[in-house]
């Protein structure tokens, strides 16, 4: 969760391949268990919903883009990291201490995370996790959230599959980390957590010294089309009883695995029928 071994520059120390190595067991293990477990979704029934949403993530050129790429949106936005800044934006609701994250200019809502990045990039996932999506009726594209979990099991799978690959491959490199010399610059970054992407901007001075700093999680980015989501699937699920229908809202939350305190409390739902 926290790892210490991080340094500016690269490691403080690099792995023995004895240990890499000793890995493999575990994860040829895990990757017959996220198969499997991915199959098991097949069988789980999904509440009826579907939205037209704009995805957002990263992408990359040559691989199913995790940890570097270039931002890329299903209405054929295109952008480096570095210009985040030019295209989204936080902003305060009267109703809510939460930050809204927003496309500028239409100051609509967008979705990040694993169905974001399965629709922008699904053709570069590797030919099993393909084959698995194919088998538990993923199409080409996602459109309702509700079935997140298969897409995240799919995704298992095809992480899975990379630490193997790196782990077969592992070479220690020659050293550690690199110098990096303190300097005035504007340093940004943008990788693929679980739920979606991770913006980091910083402005250091010639020292080296953080004078500025900005982060947007993907929770606040997901925030208004989370809301979105439960307003459409209040409407569509109207005949419910009052109990299912708070529970398929709360499912609506949670496709979206927010921080930990927002994914666990329960939803508190005050039902006015005329």
């Amino acid at each position: 969760m926290h790892p210490v071994n991080f340094r500016v520059g690269g490691l403080h120390c690099v792995p023995r391949r004895s240990a890499i190595e000793g890995l493999t067991d575990d994860l040829e293990r895990g990757l017959e268990t996220a198969i499997e477990l991915t199959r098991f979704t097949a069988g789980l029934a999904f509440p009826g919903f579907d939205d037209d949403y704009l995805s957002v993530s990263l992408r990359h050129a040559d691989e199913y883009a995790i940890h570097e790429g270039r931002i890329a949106g299903s209405d054929g936005l295109d952008i480096p990291v570095s210009e985040f800044e030019t295209h989204f934006d936080e902003v305060h609701r009267a109703h809510s201490n939460a930050l809204y994250g927003v496309r500028k200019g239409s100051g609509g809502p967008y979705l990040v995370g694993p169905v974001a990045r399965y629709n922008n990039n699904q053709r570069q996932l590797s030919p099993l996790a393909r084959e698995l999506a194919a088998e538990i009726g993923l199409g080409e594209t996602v459109t309702n959230p509700f079935r997140s979990i298969q897409v995240r099991m799919v995704e298992t799978v095809y992480a899975v599959e990379e630490a193997l690959r790196l782990v077969r491959g592992y070479r220690a490199p020659d050293a550690p980390a690199v110098e990096a010399m303190p300097r005035s610059a504007r340093g940004s970054g943008c990788t693929e957590a679980p739920r979606g992407i991770c913006f980091h901007r910083y402005d250091l001075d010639p020292d080296g010294r953080i004078q500025a700093a900005r982060i947007v999680p993907p929770t606040s980015q997901n925030q208004r089309q989370i809301e979105r989501d439960l307003r459409g699937v209040v409407k569509r699920h109207m005949s419910l009883p009052d109990d299912e229908l708070r529970w398929v809202c709360e499912q609506a939350i949670r496709n979206y695995d927010p921080c930990i305190s927002c994914a666990t409390h329960f939803l508190k739902l005050t039902v006015e029928r005329v």
